[in-house]
């Protein structure tokens, strides 16, 4: 194998990684995105939470995303690879529930893979209302 055809094999894994992460956060499935992770797997929701340790901790996190939003979009750019690693721009938008409003969150994931699963995930973002 080249090292190109290696790289898209690699782009291909991580783009269905981060798709399959965006189909769950629209379809409200917190088991369908808890699973992309590894079992020791470490999800940073933000650059000042505490990581999050383990896939259970990842599913609690998302546990509450079918009762709090409504109408999600997921949208990511061009990934850049660098080994196990990759990065993309991700967009997202949705509605609260509990006051209908409108929000756009825009920001970055940065992931580490191993075994076809992500062992880390660091997500930066910021939210504003439409």
């Amino acid at each position: 194998m080249t090292a190109s055809a290696g790289w898209k094999e690699l782009q291909a894994e991580y783009v269905e990684l981060i798709d399959r992460f965006g189909k769950g956060w629209e379809r409200g499935k917190p088991n369908e995105i808890a699973d992309l992770f590894s079992e020791d797997g470490i999800f940073s929701p933000s650059p000042f939470d505490a990581p999050l340790l383990g896939r259970s901790a990842i599913l609690e996190y998302w546990k509450d995303i079918p009762r709090e939003q409504a109408e999600i979009a997921f949208r990511f750019g061009e990934l850049f690879v660098a080994g196990p690693w990759f990065a993309t721009e991700i967009k997202c938008t949705f509605r609260r529930r509990r006051t209908g409003q409108l929000m756009d969150v825009r920001g970055a994931l940065f992931c580490e893979t191993t075994e076809g699963k992500i062992a880390e995930m660091r997500m930066y973002w910021h939210r504003a209302a439409k």
